[in-house]
Formats: C-alpha cells, sequence, structure tokens
C-alpha cells in the first residue's frame, strides 16, 4: 500500500482543521519541506525551528513575516517590528521595552479582573458561545484601554484583524475586505496618534508620541507618526487575538480532557502551567515565515536564498525528540525539557507575552469558578480561516449543574 503524498498546505482546510497529523510525517519524512506549489520551505522539527528563530542573519523578518510579503522579494519599508532585522530591531525593541515594562503590565491586573468578571456574568450559563460571547470580547478591550483607544471603538479594532487576518481557503494574499479593513485600521490609529500629540496621558500611544528611539547612526530622536501608527496595529492585532485563541483552545482541550480540568479545579496554583502547556499543545500562532538570507544545506535538502522560509512552531512543540509524549495535554508536563515556542523565541519572542499570561491566568481562574463542570457542543464547533493561527471561532457550551 501506497503512502499517501505527504502535502503540508497552511491555506487549505486540512491545515485549519488540525495539522498535527501532518507536522508529525514532515518531521519524519521532511524534516525540510518543500511546497512546489507556492514555492516556501517549511521547518518542524523543534531543534532546527529553534535554531533558525534566533538565526536572524540566515533567516530574515525584514521581508515580511507572511508568505505573500516575502514572495514579493523586498524589504519592507515603514514595517512594523516584527518585520525588522537587527540593529533597526534592536533599537525599536530596546525602546519598547521600556514602555511595556513589567510593571505597566503588572498595573492592569485589575483593570484585566473587572473586564473578564463584566463578559463573564453577562454570559447565559445555560447555553453560550464560549468565544463569540465571552473569550473574543475582553482581550482587545484591555489592550485598546492600554492604548488609550476610546472606549466605544475598541470592538472594531478586533473586526478589523478578523478581516485582515482571514483566508478562504486556497487564498494566500489579503482579501479585498482584508485589505480595506488593514487600511481602515491604520487611518484610524494615525489619525488617533496625531491627535494624542496635542493631549498627551498615561495611555502606550502617549508614552511612545514621548519617546526617543537611536537611530542606526546613533542619533536619539522621535518616533514618526507612521512607527507608532505600525506598532499600534501590531498591539491591537496581537492584544486581540491572542489570547482570544488560547482561550477558546483551551475550553476544547480541557473539554477533551476533563480530567485536567478537575486537576487544576483543585489545585489553582497549576494554572500558569496550564497557561504554558496550552501555549505549547496548540499555539495561537502555528508558523512565522522568514525569508532565507543565504543558501543552507539541512538534512540532506538545499533552500536557496531569497526563499520563504516557514517555522514552524506549531510542530516544533509537539516533536518527541523535544518533548515526552508530546501529542498528550499535561498541566504538570515537566517545561525544562524544552523551549516552548508558544509565543515565539529569540529576538522576536512576543512582546506581550506577560500581558497575555496573565489574562490567560486571571481568566482560567475565573471560567474555574463559573464553570466548574461543563459540556461542549462538539457539533456547533467552528474553527477560524486565519493566516498562521490555530483556533476557534465558535465553541457552544453549557454549565454542568
Amino acid at each position: 500500500m501506497t503512502a499517501a503524498t505527504l502535502i503540508f498546505d497552511p491555506f487549505s482546510e486540512d491545515f485549519f482543521n488540525g495539522p498535527y497529523e501532518t507536522y508529525r510525517r514532515m518531521r519524519e519524512e521532511a524534516p525540510v519541506y518543500y511546497n512546489p506549489q507556492y514555492d516556501f520551505y517549511a521547518l518542524t522539527r523543534h531543534e532546527d525551528v529553534a535554531a533558525a528563530y534566533k538565526d536572524y542573519e540566515t533567516y530574515s523578518s525584514s521581508h515580511g513575516v507572511d508568505l505573500a510579503q516575502v514572495r514579493k522579494g523586498q524589504v519592507t519599508e515603514h514595517g512594523s517590528i516584527i518585520a525588522m532585522d537587527p540593529p533597526a530591531h534592536r533599537h525599536m525593541r530596546s525602546l519598547l521595552n521600556k514602555v511595556f515594562t513589567p510593571r505597566a503590565i503588572q498595573a492592569q491586573r485589575q483593570m484585566v479582573s473587572e473586564l473578564i468578571d463584566k463578559h463573564l456574568s453577562a454570559v447565559d450559563p445555560d447555553g453560550f458561545d464560549f468565544v463569540q460571547d465571552f473569550s473574543a470580547l475582553f482581550p482587545v478591550e484591555i489592550i485598546t484601554i492600554m492604548q488609550g483607544v476610546p472606549e466605544a471603538d475598541g470592538q472594531q479594532v478586533r473586526l478589523w484583524i478578523d478581516d485582515l487576518l482571514h483566508r478562504d481557503p486556497g487564498e494566500v494574499e489579503m482579501s479585498e475586505v482584508g485589505m480595506k479593513s488593514a487600511v481602515d485600521m491604520a487611518i484610524y490609529y494615525f489619525r488617533l496618534v496625531k491627535k494624542r500629540r496635542g493631549e498627551l496621558g498615561q495611555d502606550l500611544l502617549s508614552k511612545l508620541i514621548s519617546a526617543e528611539i537611536e537611530r542606526d547612526n546613533g542619533q536619539s530622536e522621535p518616533l514618526s507618526n507612521i512607527e507608532i501608527t505600525e506598532f499600534a496595529t501590531l498591539l491591537g492585532g496581537a492584544g486581540a487575538e491572542t489570547v482570544t485563541k488560547l482561550l477558546g483552545n483551551a475550553v476544547v482541550v480541557f473539554g477533551q480532557n476533563p480530567d485536567q480540568w478537575r486537576r487544576l479545579a483543585d489545585d489553582r496554583s497549576k494554572i500558569p502551567f496550564a497557561v504554558e502547556e496550552l501555549l505549547r499543545y496548540e499555539a495561537p500562532a502555528q508558523y512565522n515565515v522568514r525569508c532565507s538570507l543565504r543558501e543552507i544545506s539541512l538534512h540532506g535538502v538545499t533552500i536557496p536564498a531569497g526563499k520563504p522560509v516557514f517555522l514552524v512552531g506549531g510542530s516544533a512543540n509537539r516533536d518527541p525528540e523535544a518533548w515526552t509524549d508530546p501529542d498528550k495535554f499535561d498541566i504538570e508536563r515537566d517545561r525544562t525539557e524544552a523551549q516552548n515556542l508558544g509565543l515565539g523565541y529569540g529576538i522576536h519572542s512576543c512582546l506581550g507575552a506577560a500581558l497575555a499570561r496573565m489574562e490567560s491566568a486571571i481568566a482560567l481562574d475565573k471560567i474555574l469558578d463559573f464553570m466548574p463542570r461543563f459540556e461542549v457542543d462538539w457539533d456547533g464547533c467552528r474553527r477560524v480561516n486565519m493566516q498562521n493561527v490555530a483556533g476557534w471561532a465558535n465553541v457552544p457550551v453549557r454549565v454542568s449543574r
């Protein structure tokens, strides 16, 4: 019997609906995978992906971080920090680290708790959509409040992000609807930044306006409106999507592993470990794309210079060479076995990781109180069709009495 042809198509229903069996075959049969249809390469083993994340001189971000951008073959202009290599990245990250401090994150704890309470108290325990009625709503409010976005506009940011990340099966480029939303969001933030320059406050945009960045020539100067807009849209998107998808994944994974939910209810001190295991087991961001700056020889395959290379962290986090029994969800897993790539690694590790972890931990604690036992309507679950994102658009649940 001939084995089925190995196909990794990140724009297919098979990918959107769960790529882990494909990942397993890629690690075993083609650790450097080539897709001739889209002309990209992919790394799936933990050792290779982790090394590539740290090797920005070989795997560059400056050509963009999705397939459509990298295939254009040009360095992005006015790119956000995720589309930068050093030294530009180092200067921007240094500035942002001063603005996005641990103290600034912890100062949001009460606001995070109150927003989670607000949305959780509004759902009907006899039946509600965990994503649409809860986990999609509060994360974007948190990040937009921190940015200084007027409260009435917060949910609009989420809708824009959903549009620009959405991909129909076979769709590589952003749709017309997505492009319009991307433009609308950029215009919105640009106007907000200009307005904020005349009325500075304590929000993140005000702090970025007041800050100075060291340029490549060693001179320090303020950020431009375009640079602040790029960062604002990136942070708005990451803040809206990461926790939404992580918690949607959580209720599905715990619904499939009720013993783990009971174990967490019995010992709330394990909540931070549960967050880490969720990030490993089914991370919201499954891959990042880089551009090869030189010819690379790996596992008997040569990747030419100038090619898109997928760094598939979602596969690396299921690599049995890195993790014991990696396809098992276990909140008590030994986290020292390997580097968890769920929020990136190296210079492009997630800037908002501490905020995402705090939001997720607080939410899990409150969800345990609200629904110590719950049932998922599996027939009503629907995944998102999004570029590089693994998550759920709909997860109907009912609290068990």
